[in-house]
């Protein structure tokens, strides 16, 4: 477990600016001390995690919360990506989406993801779910490092 007064870093990829905003303040009213990084599609996310343009100094996530269905690259294509990649492919993702759809969440465990959460549609289940993926992989769980 890391250092309590370190805070985690979690890059969350998110197009709609609802969903990111509320999972954000989630986030921040949580019990966990993070630092959230947004990114708004696939390639940004890969620019981040490659640390690469406007994202020369982005920190390494600790943990990735990754929406499906965007633009110019989903989520699919980032997970196959990163989990393709030595450097990157320990990081654990956590989709959230509003797909329900068995076969994307198949093809999400298949591509390597390590949580599947489909986003509540009431706010306040939204803000719990988000909660718990902090608890969980922050409380619970031991990432690498």
């Amino acid at each position: 477990m890391q250092d309590d007064s370190a805070p985690f870093d979690i890059l969350l990829v998110e197009d709609d600016p609802a969903d990111a905003g509320l999972a954000k303040r989630a986030l921040r009213e949580g019990r966990i001390l993070c630092r959230v990084s947004h990114v708004r599609d696939g390639v940004e996310a890969m620019e981040f995690l490659r640390r690469t343009d406007q994202f020369a100094g982005a920190p390494r996530p600790d943990l990735i919360l990754l929406d499906l269905n965007m633009p110019r690259m989903d989520g699919r294509a980032v997970l196959q990506e990163l989990k393709a990649d030595p450097e990157l492919k320990t990081i654990p993702v956590v989709i959230l989406t509003t797909s329900d759809v068995d076969r994307d969440v198949n093809a999400s465990y298949l591509l390597g993801a390590n949580s599947f959460i489909t986003k509540p549609m009431d706010m306040d289940a939204f803000f719990d779910a988000v909660k718990s993926v902090e608890e969980y992989w922050f409380r619970v769980v031991r990432l690498p490092r």
